[in-house]
């Protein structure tokens, strides 16, 4: 008795500890296959979701479907299980994004159980879409995701900064074309004119409304020329907190305990919480 007490906890967390290296380790053999076969469940899922939206494929195979999404339901929550199970801090997983995407990734099946589709098909509906997002888990395969992620939390304040400019921008235009053209040239509100302020500097062009006055045609054409310039520049921001963040010497390696996923070359330990890394790969 005195020895399965002994050896237990140890073997458990021997047990977690490679339930671990296979889950959120990628460097090893097993940790490779693991995320290879998690990427095609993945494609798969998501493949039964947009043919389930096809009318007649729904009708003709609505039994294969029905079984093939039951499957990989039941499969990523076993994978969610496991992973609030190896982590030394199931929370603070389930609370991040990664673990907020895997539940996203099994909650709509179960959900629609609970629902009668006779009163409720517009939600049974939606839920049926929001098992698209599963495709979000991919990006926890992608260590580079993490520098453009970091990146774009860096660039959050001048690009915040920089959308302001252009949001006063379009409502200055939108105001001029609707005095230069108004409501007989279609531009009937001040509204729709930031509408077609915004489709305009942005390059898109829908053609829906156009000017048809000398003046409003020049507005336009110094509107055009703006979203020219205008474009390139949060381009260039995040552009060079990525260069920064690529050249900051630093990897991936995730902290089994509160799942920092981006730690210096050489670091150690966690610089979170103090929890020792798993060796560089």
């Amino acid at each position: 008795m005195g020895r399965t007490d002994t050896l237990g906890p140890s073997s458990r967390s021997m047990w977690r500890r490679h339930l671990y290296i296979i889950i959120f380790e990628s460097d090893t053999r097993a940790g490779r296959l693991f995320d290879l076969a998690l990427i095609l469940a993945i494609a798969l899922s998501v493949l039964v979701v947009m043919l389930d939206s096809v009318q007649s494929f729904q009708l003709r195979y609505a039994r294969w479907l029905r079984a093939a999404e039951w499957f990989f339901t039941l499969l990523f929550t076993l994978e969610y299980l496991f992973r609030l199970l190896c982590v030394d801090r199931p929370g603070r997983y389930a609370r991040s994004f990664f673990g907020v995407i895997d539940l996203m990734a099994v909650l709509p099946t179960y959900f629609a159980i609970f629902l009668p589709q006779a009163s409720l098909a517009v939600v049974i509906r939606v839920l049926r879409i929001l098992r698209v997002f599963r495709i979000l888990k991919l990006g926890a395969y992608l260590g580079e995701a993490d520098v453009l992620m970091q990146s774009l939390a860096a660039s959050r304040k001048k690009i915040e900064v920089f959308l302001f400019a252009v949001l006063l921008l379009v409502i200055i235009f939108g105001s001029l074309m609707y005095l230069i053209e108004g409501g007989e040239n279609g531009f009937t509100s001040i509204p729709r004119s930031i509408y077609w302020a915004i489709v305009t500097l942005t390059t898109v062009g829908y053609g829906d409304i156009a000017p048809r006055t000398p003046l409003g045609q020049a507005l336009a054409s110094v509107i055009m020329i703006c979203g020219y310039g205008i474009i390139a520049v949060p381009t260039g921001i995040v552009s060079a907190e990525v260069v920064r963040a690529s050249g900051a010497g630093r990897e991936y390696r995730l902290c089994p305990r509160c799942g920092d996923r981006f730690h210096d070359n050489n670091a150690v330990f966690c610089k979170s919480c103090g929890r020792e890394l798993p060796p560089g790969g």
